[in-house]
């Protein structure tokens, strides 16, 4: 499966996953090294005003770090890819990471796919539409529904990115972003019920 967009990783393990799993251009951060590396941050703007980029990073802090300063780098024409939470130890380290979860490196090729497909890459050998019809959920909306803003949000918060799959670090904000890729303004207050 080819992807239009340039997909962004933090080192060379997590693009040879990616690789193995879709053919696309991958670039790597080389992980902190993005934040004094002005060339490389030049390149990855151009190419996001050009084709377009996903984020893929791990779910852990340094990954969030990493995505929040290409996201304030370069602006728009950027997405967002996130892999769940997976606690454990990739086969080529001898320790589990700081915080005992898997990384990008240790996605198996359907989670890596699926991340892909939810933030809304562009496969060009499928004709699919990520768009929802409908309304977008608003900021408002997560207010009313307590998930921001009120006590005990957080909490709850947590409840429903763990229901749905995504990262613990995941912010608010990130979170409406991916919520309004996923599903639509329904679909979603069927998904909140419950909770």
């Amino acid at each position: 499966m080819k992807i239009r967009e340039v997909i962004i990783v933090e080192g060379k393990y997590d693009k040879i996953a990616v690789e193995s799993a879709v053919e696309a251009e991958v670039i790597q951060t080389d992980g902190f090294g993005i934040f004094s590396d002005k060339e490389k941050m030049n390149l990855i703007r151009k190419i996001a005003n050009k084709k377009g980029i996903i984020v893929l990073t791990d779910s852990d802090s340094a990954g969030f770090l990493i995505r929040k300063h290409l996201k304030g780098c370069v602006g728009s024409n950027i997405k967002h890819a996130y892999i769940p939470d997976v606690f454990g130890k990739e086969r080529r380290k001898s320790a589990p990471s700081k915080e005992h979860k898997l990384g990008v490196e240790g996605m198996k090729k359907d989670i890596i796919i699926s991340a892909l497909r939810n933030a809304g890459a562009t496969f060009e050998d499928e004709d699919i539409s990520r768009e929802k019809n409908g309304e977008k959920v608003t900021k408002t909306d997560m207010y009313l529904l307590g998930l921001s803003g009120g006590e005990g949000s957080a909490e709850k918060r947590k409840a429903l990115l763990k229901k749905l799959d995504l990262p613990e670090r995941m912010s608010a904000n990130a979170m409406l972003d991916v919520i309004n890729i996923l599903y639509g303004k329904d679909e979603f207050l069927k998904l909140v019920e419950n909770l």
